[in-house]
């Protein structure tokens, strides 16, 4: 198992392998998110990387997308198994971040990971 804190390229994919990617990215240092999807989820995020590096290699068809509050970040889950592979960013949109446990090869158990205070950055507008 990889701990590895340069760039890689990785393959990943869903639980039921519907949806397969392969992204270049560093696994460290990994992150988690406080916003109120993320403390649900409970994803071991990857550090940021630009869109480029992800390659969707199959089941494009089986992602569903998921916007809420400001509805800039897109969060992108498995129609038919429901895990969260990646998500485009809320903070800078031309960023990306995958699940670190959907990566072959990465030990999420063996990487240290700070909490980014995204619940600071929700704006509930008026309706």
């Amino acid at each position: 198992m990889s701990t590895s804190k340069g760039t890689s390229s990785w393959k990943g994919s869903c639980h039921c392998g519907a949806v397969q990617f392969e992204v270049r990215t560093a696994i460290e240092p990994a992150g988690r998110c406080n916003c109120s999807l993320c403390r649900r989820k409970g994803a071991l995020m990857s550090p940021l990387f630009e869109a480029r590096e992800l390659t969707i290699l199959a089941g494009e068809d089986a992602l569903t997308l998921y916007q809420f509050n400001t509805r800039v970040a897109k969060h992108y889950f498995c129609k038919h198994c429901g895990i969260y592979p990646f998500h485009q960013t809320r903070k800078d949109p031309a960023r990306w971040r995958v699940n670190l446990g959907c990566l072959e090869g990465v030990d999420v158990y063996a990487l240290e990971a700070s909490v980014a205070d995204g619940a600071s950055l929700s704006v509930m507008e008026d309706a």
